[in-house]
């Protein structure tokens, strides 16, 4: 008797372990594997010829806020309102867009990373007003440009 009583605790005490939804190391009562790190959202930002003195290289680093960006919390909140499920926040211009023929200056910007767990290699101008608009959208990421 005594013999089956243990046996019936043992089965309540696994069956509730199984329904616990704990893994089975926990359940064992060994430390279970660390989870998986979420993937870190690192752009590297290259800006040469924007005449507002934002010329350089700077990493930014986002979830948590680091990097070397001089307005990494704005840019990391920047990069959080735009990005939108469906969409690329880095998309270049579509190939049959209508833009305005106007000059934004000389100003060229280069990011590359993982934003969002996806590659980032984008390439920003100021050629033309469509360019314009899509370099603005970023600011702070990239400089707002004094041309």
């Amino acid at each position: 008797m005594l013999r089956r009583l243990a046996l019936t605790a043992a089965s309540v005490a696994v069956s509730v372990a199984a329904l616990s939804g704990l893994p089975a190391a926990a359940q064992a009562g060994t430390p279970a594997a660390a989870p998986a790190t979420a993937p870190v959202d690192r752009l590297t930002v290259t800006v040469t010829d924007s005449a507002g003195g934002g010329d350089g290289t700077y990493v930014l680093k986002c979830h948590p806020t680091g990097g070397n960006h001089p307005e990494a919390a704005d840019a990391c909140a920047r990069l959080d309102e735009v990005t939108v499920f469906g969409t690329d926040p880095f998309a270049p211009v579509p190939r049959n867009a209508m833009c305005t023929m106007q000059y934004g200056g000389p100003a060229t910007a280069h990011i590359r990373g993982t934003w969002a767990g996806r590659p980032v290699d984008a390439r920003y101008t100021r050629t033309d007003g469509c360019q314009i608009s899509r370099w603005n959208a970023l600011v702070p990421v990239l400089p707002a440009t004094s041309a």
